[in-house]
């Protein structure tokens, strides 16, 4: 055998050497790659069985809140129809026995606002904002609201002061405006301790209508200002009455005044009270 036939035939072997393992490692990679898809197959099936899981429980809380919330809504409402019609006969209750309706009224008022932000919550959640504007007095709603109040408010000893300029006539949606201004007037009483005032301004300005709610409770700190508006959210000071807070009321107000192309603003200091000024456009004024 020549030198030259001995060189081929060493390099054939050893091409046929580096072909072997080139095709040991490739029927390696290929396994490994198997293998792997299998386990990612696994891990699918049972992220897609868990994401069914997931809807299922997500289906039954919906069902759950929707039914809880609706059958206690009937059952507050006669209480709190009850309340009114004997607080209209006070004349005839001992001073004990009007304490007592006090707190009856306010516990079913606060349970019927969180209801009602519940209620609210999904109905944005599942179809958003759906507006039924109308021609109304602004004016007169907010009067309207700001004396229904003044009865929770009494059990505080809280008073609500209102200053309103007359007939402010525009086309809104009398449901939702009247959320925004209970949410703001709820947490005003909520928040502030007894003996104190809450201040109502309904002004129409030169390019807007301008709706404020002032109280004098705890304020609201830097921090809890950065997250105000954040669904469930709950601020560090606490309801000076034992209220409930379900951290919805701020959410469901900024949900409604965005689809309004409305805006709101906050005014706070600890110890200093706050404020809340709701900022409607100028094209909601009729005329």
């Amino acid at each position: 055998m020549t030198t030259e036939a001995l060189i081929i035939g060493l390099a054939f072997t050893v091409v046929l050497i580096i072909l072997s393992r080139a095709l040991a490692k490739t029927k390696k990679q290929a396994l490994v790659m198997k293998i792997q898809s299998a386990e990612i197959s696994k891990h699918m099936l049972e992220l897609e069985r868990q994401n069914k899981e997931l809807e299922k429980l997500n289906q039954e809380k919906e069902q759950i809140i929707s039914l809880v919330s609706h059958d206690l809504k009937g059952p507050f409402n006669r209480i709190f129809a009850l309340i009114q019609l004997m607080n209209m006969g006070q004349e005839n209750l001992t001073d004990e026995q009007k304490e007592y309706l006090g707190k009856i009224h306010q516990i079913t008022a606060d349970g019927l606002g969180m209801l009602r932000n519940l209620l609210d919550s999904r109905r944005l959640e599942l179809r958003g904002v759906e507006l039924h504007e109308v021609s109304l007095d602004l004016s007169v709603l907010v009067a309207s609201l700001v004396k229904n109040y003044r009865t929770i408010a009494e059990k505080k000893n809280i008073e609500i002061l209102l200053e309103a300029d007359e007939s402010i006539i525009i086309q809104g949606d009398r449901l939702y405006l009247s959320r925004i201004l209970e949410n703001l007037l709820s947490n005003a009483v909520k928040f502030s301790p007894e003996g104190k005032k809450v201040f109502v301004k309904l002004k129409k300005k030169a390019k807007a209508i301008e709706l404020s709610v002032k109280d004098e409770g705890p304020g609201i700190s830097k921090e809890d200002q950065l997250k105000l508006y954040q669904r469930f959210h709950r601020l560090s000071a606490r309801p000076t009455g034992g209220e409930s807070s379900n951290g919805l009321g701020l959410f469901i107000i900024k949900t409604i005044l965005d689809k309004l192309s409305a805006e709101i603003f906050c005014e706070s200091e600890l110890l200093q009270g706050t404020s809340f000024t709701v900022r409607l456009p100028q094209a909601n004024l009729e005329g």
